[in-house]
């Protein structure tokens, strides 16, 4: 077996887990948003019972319309409030941060544990080891009364990683090059594991980054193993990291990936950064490297949306805020903020975005017709900066 296949094997309590193998694994969290919890909450209550599997195991957070954009919002709001009074979960609003950087700072599961949230990027617990899988809130109601989760094992392709990342390169342009390569439709169902010396370039926080976008290209598991080949897996592919270059994603699909220098001097209206996939420390101080003694150019409103109460707070303690805020760029509340297209930044007919947000549909950030490009915080910083899209320095 590969390492997911134990991990899963392991929560189901059996000897082994192949392909095609349906298991009932126990869960180790269960968590819901604002968008996804009040559904799950009503599924919860239509099959009766008296109490959550564990309630210090079951998670609400309010990330994806915070502050309240309309009286539903808020209503959705009240109802993860008085389940968490009646029920005694855990309840996190008011600007604690986005539902994935949240459980991972106060919940974090332990490598090869089984993590269930009502989100598609669920895989972002892949970063640091855990098994992460989305699922509707019929599912979610079910994980929280029973602590289980039903699934069918899934074939996995291998990335074996080598060689050094340049010093412009990072995890989202890893995980855009791989939507090149697969599209949307090939890993569906499947799960992408990623191994060898290469994954050593990459710390936790970016390994993150990479877990939240397999879903774009389909995987119903993404994961950060070890160093070491996995032998018993459907396909492996190897990966030099030298030899990348920062990546872009097109509208509109993650997949529809170049090179950052093939579109270099595209004029843009707006740059994002933040949201669950890109809105860690980590992300925030490329920003604020790029932004030190410079002013964002005229023509582009530059939102900054780090992804927890936690991170805002170090940023402002290492004076990141402040630089931000002197290059004219505004640093809003944690949160999803404009990913999401509810509230926050929303786009008009007339605007060009480059984001570092995990989707680039129609209509993602506000209108149809705007158009959205995915990539990096080192390439977002610099093309706020410079007015057009442009590749980032080499810096060390």
């Amino acid at each position: 077996m590969n390492c997911i296949e134990r991990y899963l094997a392991q929560a189901a309590g059996v000897a082994e887990a192949r392909p095609g193998q349906d298991l009932s694994c126990r869960v180790s969290y269960v968590a819901a948003h604002d968008v996804t919890a009040p559904i799950a909450i009503n599924m919860f209550r239509q099959i009766g019972v008296k109490k959550v599997f564990d309630p210090d195991r079951v998670i609400l957070i309010v990330d994806h319309i915070y502050p309240a954009a309309s009286e539903k919002a808020r209503n959705s709001v009240w109802a993860m409030d008085d389940f968490a009074r009646e029920f005694g979960v855990h309840l996190y609003q008011r600007g604690e941060g986005v539902i994935h950087q949240l459980m991972y700072e106060k919940h974090r599961a332990k490598p090869g544990e089984l993590v269930v949230i009502a989100d598609s990027h669920t895989g972002t617990c892949g970063g640091y080891g855990a098994i992460g899988v989305g699922v509707g809130s019929t599912e979610l109601a079910a994980a929280m009364a029973t602590g289980k989760l039903d699934l069918e094992v899934p074939e996995v392709v291998q990335i074996y990683l080598s060689g050094k990342r340049p010093a412009n390169v990072f995890g989202k342009d890893l995980i855009l090059y791989l939507g090149s390569l697969f599209g949307t439709d090939y890993l569906v169902d499947r799960a992408l594991l990623f191994t060898g010396p290469g994954i050593a370039d990459f710390p936790v926080e970016e390994r993150m980054t990479v877990c939240n976008m397999g879903i774009e290209l389909g995987a119903m598991i993404t994961l950060f193993g070890t160093e070491e080949k996995e032998p018993d897996t459907v396909e492996t592919r190897e990966l030099d990291l030298s030899a990348m270059e920062p990546q872009i994603a097109r509208p509109f699909s993650p997949a529809n990936v170049v090179p950052v220098k093939e579109v270099a001097g595209t004029k843009v209206t707006q740059v994002v950064v933040g949201s669950c996939t890109n809105g860690r420390l980590n992300d925030m101080e490329q920003v604020a490297k790029a932004f030190r003694g410079k002013h964002v150019h005229p023509d582009v409103n530059t939102l900054i949306v780090p992804a927890s109460r936690e991170v805002l707070d170090q940023m402002e303690e290492r004076g990141w805020c402040k630089i931000i805020r002197d290059a004219g760029a505004t640093v809003l509340n944690p949160g999803c903020g404009p990913c999401f297209g509810a509230h926050e930044g929303l786009t008009s007919e007339r605007d060009v975005v480059v984001s570092t947000t995990n989707r680039n549909f129609p209509g993602r950030m506000g209108s149809m017709k705007a158009n959205i490009y995915l990539a990096s915080p080192a390439t977002a910083a610099a093309t706020a900066l410079a007015g057009v899209i442009t590749v980032p320095e080499k810096e060390d």
